[in-house]
C-alpha cells in the first residue's frame, strides 16, 4: 500500500500535487533556538490584553500551540487544494494549486520556516500529555521538512507508480474524491482541469533541469509511464475517462445546464486533456527516455547515499541505517522460511521449500476463474471480520468502505492492493482497491491477509479511527508516520487466527508469504539504493526466496525503484508494534487486555515509532 501510503492520501498522490504536505516523521533530538519570532498577531494581542486586564484568564502555552496548529492547517489546505478535497473540504475544489514552480517551492519552504519559528516560541516545559505529544510531532515535522530541502525530489516528479497525471485522471473520472453532485461541482472541475496544461509545462521544466543535473529516473520505469499517458490520448471523446462525469450527470440538472456542461466537458477533453497528455507522452518518449539512466538505485544519483539515508530515517522514524535494515531483512527471511516449513508439514507436502513455492504459484486450485470471482472472495470476508472485530477492539470506526478493481489504465503498474481513505464527514466511503490484472499472479491464498491489511482491522480501520478522533489537532488527525501506518497494516495481518480466519493452512501460508514479502523488501530496497543491486539481481533474489509470480515480482521491484525506502516501513513498523505487544503480555500477565492494548496503540493517531514506544511503555507501567 500506498503507502501512500503521504498523509492519509498516502498512497494515491504524487508529491508534485502536495507540495507542503509530508508524512509525520521521526522525533528529532535537535532543537533550533536561534529562531525568535512571535507566534502570531492574534496570540500576541491576546497576551497583551491579559496583561492590561488581569481579570481575563491567561493564554496558556497549550492554547497558543493549538491556535498555531489550527492556523497552520488552514493555510496548508489553501496551499494544498487536493488535500482539502480528500478531506471533504470543498472550498478549493476549483484549483490544483502550485504544481512545482520555483516560486511555489520557495513559498513552501518559507511557510515551513515560519511555523518552525513559531513553534520555537512555545515553552515545551509547560506542556504535558497530548499537548506535549502534539508539540513534539509538529516541531519534528517542520525540522524534517527543512532538512529535506537540499534534496531534489522535485526534479523527478513522475514515474510509473506516482504519476500525477494518473491522479488527475482518477479525480476527473467522477469515481474519486472530486465531487460531481451539483452544477457548481461540475464547474469546479472545469476550472481545476484548466490548470493541467500549466502543470505539464512545470513538470517538463523540472524534468529538464533534472536531466541537466543528472537527477533522472531509471529508463525502465519511464517506459511504463508511456502507456499510462497514451491511454488518455483518445479520438473518441466518449471513450475518455474524463467523460465519466457527463455519463453520470444528475437528472435534476436543468436542460440548459446539462447541455452547457456536456458541451464544456467535451471541449475540455479535446482542447485540454488530449493535448496535455500527448505533450507529456511525447516529451518523455523523445527527450527524457534517451537521458534516463540505465542504473536502478539511488546510489547512482548525485549525493544518492545521503539522500537515501535521509529517506530511510524519514520513512521508518528510527535511527536504523540501511545496512542494519538489510541485515534485519535477511534474518527475517530465514525465520519466516522456517515457519513455512511447518505449513508444508501440516499439508503433507513432500519436497523442498522452493518446490512448495512453485506449487503454490502455479497450481490451478489457487487461481481465480474471473476478476469478479476474485472481488467476491474479498467481499465474502466482511461478515466474519466485522463480527469478530469487537473482540479485539474497543472502538469500531463508523466509516464504511467499498471494494473496487484497480482501473485498467493503471493496473499493469499498480501494486497488488491499496486503500484510499473515506472522507471525514462520511459522505464518501473508503476504497479498498484490488489489482485484478493477470489473475495468475493473484493467488487465492493471498486473500485473507490482504483483506486484513487493507480493510479490517488494517488501513481502513486505523485511518478511519484516527480521522474520527475528536480532540486531535488536524495535522495529526490527517497526518501520520509511514512506518506506523504500514506497520499497523502488516501487524493486522498477524491477527488472522485471533479474528477467525486463517483456518485453511494455505491461507495461513498466504499470511506468511505476505510477511516474507515485506521482509524481502528490507533486503532488496536497501540492495537497490544502498548497495547498487541491479533490477535483475533483485528479481533473482525474489524468485529464489518467495512464492510470488513473475508479473508481481516485476511490478514490485519497479515500485521499490520508484519510491525508495517506502517499502521499509511495513516490516520495521510491524516489528516495533509486535515487540511492544510482547512486552505488554509478558509484563502484565493476567492484566493484559488485547482490546486495551490496541486502543492504546490507535488512540493517538499514527505516531513516530519512538514516540509510540515511549507512550506504550508508560501505559504498561501505569497498568502494572
Amino acid at each position: 500500500m500506498k503507502s501512500f501510503k503521504l498523509t492519509l492520501l498516502v498512497a494515491s498522490i504524487s508529491s508534485v500535487l502536495l507540495m507542503a504536505c509530508n508524512d509525520s516523521q521521526q522525533q528529532s533530538n535537535s532543537i533550533e533556538n536561534d529562531s525568535k519570532e512571535v507566534v502570531n498577531s492574534e496570540l500576541k494581542s491576546n497576551s497583551e490584553t491579559n496583561v492590561q486586564n488581569p481579570k481575563l484568564p491567561e493564554v496558556t502555552e497549550a492554547q497558543k500551540a493549538n491556535k498555531l496548529y489550527e492556523n497552520y492547517w488552514e493555510r496548508s489546505l489553501e496551499l494544498n487544494p487536493i488535500m482539502a478535497t480528500f478531506q471533504g473540504d470543498n472550498r478549493y475544489n476549483d484549483r490544483f494549486g502550485d504544481m512545482g514552480t520555483a516560486e511555489g517551492l520557495a513559498e513552501r519552504r518559507a511557510f515551513n520556516q515560519e511555523y518552525l519559528n513559531k513553534i520555537n516560541q512555545i515553552d515545551a516545559s509547560k506542556l504535558s500529555g497530548q499537548d506535549l505529544l502534539s508539540y513534539q510531532i509538529f516541531k519534528d515535522e517542520r525540522l524534517t521538512e527543512k532538512a529535506g530541502d537540499k534534496f531534489l525530489d522535485h526534479l523527478q516528479p513522475i514515474q510509473q507508480f506516482y504519476n500525477p497525471f494518473n491522479f488527475v485522471a482518477m479525480l476527473g473520472s467522477g469515481q474519486s474524491a472530486q465531487p460531481f453532485k451539483t452544477v457548481k461541482d461540475y464547474e469546479n472541475w472545469l476550472s481545476r482541469l484548466s490548470e493541467v496544461p500549466a502543470a505539464v509545462d512545470v513538470t517538463i521544466a523540472n524534468m529538464k533541469e533534472g536531466m541537466a543535473k543528472g537527477v533522472v529516473q531509471p529508463k525502465v520505469l519511464m517506459q511504463k509511464v508511456l502507456p499510462q499517458l497514451q491511454a488518455h490520448v483518445v479520438d473518441d471523446v466518449e471513450k475518455s475517462l474524463f467523460y465519466g462525469p457527463v455519463k453520470m450527470m444528475p437528472k435534476d440538472f436543468s436542460e440548459e445546464d446539462s447541455k452547457r456542461l456536456s458541451s464544456a466537458y467535451i471541449e475540455a477533453i479535446k482542447a485540454i486533456v488530449v493535448p496535455s497528455y500527448r505533450k507529456m507522452h511525447d516529451f518523455i518518449e523523445k527527450e527524457y527516455l534517451p537521458a534516463a539512466r540505465d542504473t536502478h538505485g539511488m546510489v547512482s544519483l548525485p549525493n544518492g547515499k545521503e539522500w537515501y539515508a535521509f529517506k530511510v530515517k524519514n520513512t521508518t522514524s528510527t535511527g536504523l541505517t540501511p545496512e542494519q535494515i538489510h541485515q534485519i531483512g535477511l534474518a527475517e527471511v530465514k525465520r519466516i522460511h522456517a515457519e513455512m516449513q511447518q505449513v508444508m508439514d501440516e499439508v503433507k507436502f513432500t519436497g523442498s521449500l522452493q518446490e512448495f513455492f512453485e506449487f503454490t504459484k502455479n497450481s490451478k486450485q489457487f487461481q481465480f476463474d474471473s476478476k469478479e470471482a476474485m472481488l467476491q472472495a474479498y467481499e465474502s470476508l466482511r461478515e466474519t471480520l466485522d463480527k469478530s472485530a469487537p473482540d479485539s477492539f474497543k472502538v469500531i470506526p463508523k466509516a464504511q468502505f467499498e471494494i473496487r478493481a484497480v482501473e485498467p489504465f493503471r493496473e499493469q503498474s499498480a501494486s497488488g492492493a491499496s486503500y484510499q481513505s473515506a472522507s471525514p464527514d462520511g459522505s464518501r466511503p473508503g476504497i479498498f482497491y484490488v489489482n485484478t490484472y493477470d489473475l495468475s499472479a493473484r493467488p487465492s491464498w493471498a486473500v485473507e491477509s490482504l483483506y486484513l491489511h487493507e480493510a479490517v482491522p488494517g488501513h481502513h480501520f486505523q485511518i478511519s479511527t484516527q480521522q474520527e478522533l475528536e480532540d486531535l489537532p488536524k495535522f495529526r488527525k490527517f497526518g501520520g508516520t509511514t512506518a506506523y501506518i504500514e506497520g499497523w497494516g502488516l501487524y493486522s495481518e498477524s491477527l488472522g487466527k485471533e479474528m477467525g480466519v486463517y483456518t485453511d493452512p494455505y491461507q495461513y501460508f498466504g499470511a506468511l508469504a505476505a510477511e516474507l514479502w515485506r521482509a524481502i523488501r528490507l533486503v532488496v530496497d536497501t540492495g537497490f539504493h544502498a548497495k547498487g543491486w541491479t533490477r535483475q539481481e533483485v528479481l533473482d533474489y525474489m524468485e529464489a526466496n518467495s512464492p510470488v509470480a513473475e508479473a508481481r515480482r516485476v511490478s514490485e521491484a519497479e515500485r521499490f525503484m520508484a519510491i525508495p525506502s517506502q517499502a521499509l516501513a511495513y516490516k520495521i513498523g510491524q516489528l516495533k508494534i509486535r515487540e511492544l505487544r510482547t512486552l505488554a503480555e509478558e509484563t502484565l500477565g493476567d492484566k493484559f487486555d488485547v482490546r486495551e492494548f490496541h486502543f492504546q496503540v490507535l488512540k493517538d493517531g499514527a505516531l513516530p515509532l519512538n514516540i509510540l514506544e515511549t507512550k506504550i511503555k508508560k501505559w504498561i507501567t501505569s497498568v502494572k
